[in-house]
């Protein structure tokens, strides 16, 4: 290790150790890279962070943050998930455990129109909580099912985390989105396979919905599932759907969907102005943190490489005495304990990219990375002696001990666990989509070019052959012309 190398590794452990303590991690990051970054590089380190912080504010990734973001802020504000609440409750009101279905299905859905991880835990709690006790529900059960389906919310498109991480790893945002559906759908199935199968063993741990809170007729059923499916399917639909299809940038998606949030809350009777301004704030102060994070870590990072350690650690990685599901699982592992003092920008924006480097050269798909390492962050959540979606649901429910939260959460744990190793034996789960994605791509500009190539060869020829049979003058240009196409290639292409 060389004495700049040296230094960055000093650098690191100082900003961990500022950071336990309970520091700003933005301001952190800055104050330190610019501090060592000067001790080894000296005034270069001023030009760079300039550049650096120049060049992030130029991706369009980030474009799409902060309406992302309000996205989630209106849909909580709009009563979308009471409607989605009540309308999964009436249609499975008669079968055994359908209340932690009814919660798992609740929490997919409105994941994927918020993104939003506490506020789902929140609303969740208030609206199951209450019913699931009535009910006589398994208390650690009902606490693993909400905070499990909770969490989805980080993973499954259209996520803030995904958008941030796509471009620290160098890859597109539609196949980072594609990938993670598989995922995401895959971990909502075993939780509803998990549930159900309890509870059709015993039917104590989750009985049907009480006859006095089913809906009277199948006509309600419908009308429930007109108001509270149709909308949040039409608006995911039109979101993520103009994304993959390749329509729109991540932006423009973003935007659509946050009116379509805003018009989804006119049309419940939700939409308030003072709502609505409280959405923005919220917005404001949330992409503000995520953003200056982004640029702080891309400025910390940039100094972390110029000295070296970051290749440094690479190598050594790379050269350690493992296989590569070895070092791979060695990789997630840290990921892992990271997210129990970290939050997700932090992990994303700070470790990833020390990290990212030794899978790819690992030779690992870089989409089926990024994935995995979603599915880790998400679990993490989950997991003690943090968890903050079991603080979220104790906030709500009161007669939940955390203890009790804690050991249904532990259960669900596992399911996540077998999830991730189903992820690594079968990768075909995360990259089946995405690889189907860029196949049609493909297929649709060969078939664009193609048929340009073909209108453009068969002009030429025919100008050709109309100067060659015109006046003497005109023969004598057209057999220049004929000359000049004979000297381009594709003209002997096609001749061949």
């Amino acid at each position: 290790m060389t004495g700049l190398e040296f230094l960055g590794a000093v650098m690191l452990l100082v900003m961990l150790a500022a950071i336990f303590i309970g520091l700003p991690i933005s301001f952190t990051l800055l104050f330190l890279a610019l501090i060592f970054g000067y001790m080894g590089l000296g005034s270069r380190v001023f030009n760079l962070a300039y550049l650096q912080t120049f060049g992030m504010m130029k991706q369009d990734e980030f474009v799409a943050v902060p309406m992302f973001i309000l996205m989630g802020y209106v849909c909580d504000q709009s009563g979308m998930m009471e409607r989605l609440f009540k309308a999964f409750r009436d249609l499975f009101a008669p079968v055994r455990g359908s209340l932690y279905v009814v919660v798992i299905l609740t929490a997919t859905l409105f994941g994927i129109a918020a993104g939003t991880v506490g506020a789902t835990v929140v609303l969740l709690g208030i609206l199951a909580g209450p019913i699931m006790i009535k009910a006589g529900y398994d208390v650690r059960m009902s606490a693993g099912a909400i905070t499990a389906g909770g969490t989805l919310g980080i993973l499954i498109p259209p996520s803030v985390m995904l958008v941030v991480m796509a471009p620290v790893l160098d890859i597109s945002i539609i196949d980072l989105y594609a990938s993670a559906f598989g995922p995401g759908f895959l971990l909502s199935g075993l939780y509803i396979v998990y549930t159900l199968g309890r509870s059709f063993l015993n039917p104590k741990l989750g009985p049907p919905v009480p006859m006095e809170d089913r809906p009277e007729s199948m006509k309600v059923v419908l009308r429930e599932c007109l108001v509270g499916l149709v909308p949040v399917t039409v608006l995911t639909v039109l979101t993520l759907g103009a994304i993959l299809a390749g329509l729109t940038t991540a932006a423009e998606a973003a935007a659509l969907g946050a009116l379509g949030a805003v018009i989804l809350a006119i049309c419940y009777g939700k939409f308030t102005v003072k709502g609505f301004l409280g959405a923005c704030n919220s917005t404001m102060a949330t992409a503000s943190m995520v953003l200056f994070l982004a640029v702080t870590s891309n400025v910390f990072g940039s100094v972390f490489a110029w000295l070296g350690t970051a290749n440094w650690i690479t190598s050594a990685l790379l050269a350690a005495p493992l296989p590569a599901w070895g070092t791979m699982t060695l990789l997630l592992t840290l990921i892992f304990v990271l997210g129990w003092p970290f939050e997700w920008p932090a992990i994303v924006l700070i470790f990833l990219p020390l990290l990212a480097p030794v899978a790819k050269g690992l030779g690992y798909d870089m989409v089926w990375f990024g994935c995995v390492v979603a599915v880790v962050l998400q679990t993490a959540f989950l997991s003690p002696p943090v968890a903050m979606s079991a603080y979220y649901l104790r906030q709500v429910v009161k007669e939940w001990s955390l203890a009790t939260i804690y050991k249904g959460m532990f259960e669900f744990m596992i399911l996540q666990c077998i999830a991730i190793a189903l992820i690594v034996i079968f990768p075909q789960i995360a990259t089946s989509f995405p690889e189907q994605l860029q196949a049609e791509s493909r297929a649709v500009k060969t078939e664009q070019v193609d048929d340009s190539m073909n209108r453009l060869e068969g002009d030429l020829l025919k100008d050709t052959q109309g100067e060659a049979v015109g006046e003497d003058g005109e023969e004598e240009e057209g057999g220049e012309a004929e000359k000049d196409l004979e000297k381009d290639p594709m003209s002997k292409k096609s001749k061949k």
